[in-house]
């Protein structure tokens, strides 16, 4: 039996359901599933509350739920999240965890949820990944611009996605929402918001292309190999949709944009990067563009200050939760001032594009 991550907490009070009617649908709808043993929380994601399951057989599972409370607008889809791994563990080599069942009945615990195969593996939630050698850093960012890559090259009509989301013009919708989004959760006035919700819809470059977006596609997102440096699978499909994707690759590159102290810990700003065994950001945005075949990687400062943006809108949305009380995340409420940090440096992107 692989061993239990070490991000797992008891299930909190204001997430609690009844797992005696859970394990009767696992029964009836997960092949194999031999009845609780135990049911625990992972600390970490931010909207959709998950949990460990590990049956009396010691087979693992892990469920991903919406949150309680009153949500937001088209927020915490997760059948949306169920279908595109299931398409993509059905039809593609994206690494993505087997799917074994999708739960739409909010009277079963509570809210819907859907059940997937634990993958063992390591979750670096650290990007600067302090406990792997720079040789293994290099193999795991390279397998990360992969996988990344993979997803874009997945012919989204062939594998069953062709209605996932609306094709063309993602980056207008996409500014759109978040505007909105961010407008329906603001606690405070950031100059830098209002500033790039009117230069970014103004400012989109041309040549639109439509493929699999992740939509939070990180390092902290995926599952490292317990022993190799490469990802064995990619999580917290959420936010995805059909898409632009550089969208997902600038999202992608924010980190070489954090420097110490920034967020929860900090990204590769001002790093020795040949020491520390990444690569740049333009050896990383060249091999992606070898592994989708495309000459350069065009207006990539657009895609980033679009990037931040949107970050800017989510981790919003996140404190409001956490204020009033719903968030899935202890740490929400420590959110605060996140949105005017991105949002500012988003702007300064803006400014010495200029």
């Amino acid at each position: 039996m692989s061993e239990l991550p070490d991000n797992l907490t008891p299930v909190r009070a204001n997430h609690a359901f009844d797992e005696a009617r859970l394990a009767d649908y696992m029964k009836a709808h997960v092949d194999g599933y031999r009845g609780p043993a135990r049911l625990l929380q992972f600390e970490g994601g931010q909207s959709n509350p998950t949990f460990h399951i590990t049956d009396g057989g010691g087979r693992m599972y892990v469920l991903r739920k919406k949150p309680p409370g009153k949500l937001l607008p088209s927020a915490h889809q997760v059948d949306r999240e169920y279908r595109v791994i299931k398409a993509l563990s059905d039809h593609t080599d994206v690494p993505v965890p087997k799917p074994y069942a999708l739960c739409q009945d909010d009277g079963v615990i509570g809210t819907a949820f859907y059940i997937m195969e634990f993958t063992p593996g390591r979750v670096l939630a650290d990007p600067r990944m302090p406990d792997v050698s720079p040789a293994d850093r290099a193999k795991i960012f390279d397998s990360m611009n992969d996988v990344l890559a993979r997803i874009h090259n997945v012919d989204y009509r062939a594998v069953g996605l062709g209605d996932f989301g609306r094709e063309g013009q993602y980056i207008q919708r996409q500014i759109s929402r978040w505007s909105s989004q961010y407008d329906l959760a603001r606690t405070e006035h950031i100059e830098a918001m209002e500033q790039l919700k009117q230069w970014l819809p103004a400012n989109i470059p041309p040549g639109d292309e439509t493929r699999i977006n992740h939509g939070d596609y990180r390092l902290g997102n995926t599952i490292v190999h317990p022993t190799e440096p490469r990802i064995v699978a990619v999580l917290d499909w959420e936010l995805s949709t059909l898409g632009h994707p550089l969208a997902d690759l600038g999202y992608n590159c924010m980190m070489y944009h954090f420097g110490e102290g920034f967020g929860a810990s900090g990204g590769y700003a001002g790093l020795d990067l040949k020491a520390f065994g990444i690569p740049t950001e333009p050896e990383y945005l060249a091999a992606y563009a070898r592994r989708t075949g495309r000459k350069e990687v065009p207006s990539f400062d657009f895609y980033l200050a679009f990037s931040l943006f949107r970050l800017a809108a989510i981790v919003q949305g996140v404190y409001k939760r956490g204020l009033d009380g719903n968030a899935s995340s202890e740490t929400a409420t420590k959110y605060g001032n996140r949105a005017k940090a991105l949002a500012d440096m988003a702007w300064s992107m803006v400014e010495k594009r200029a």
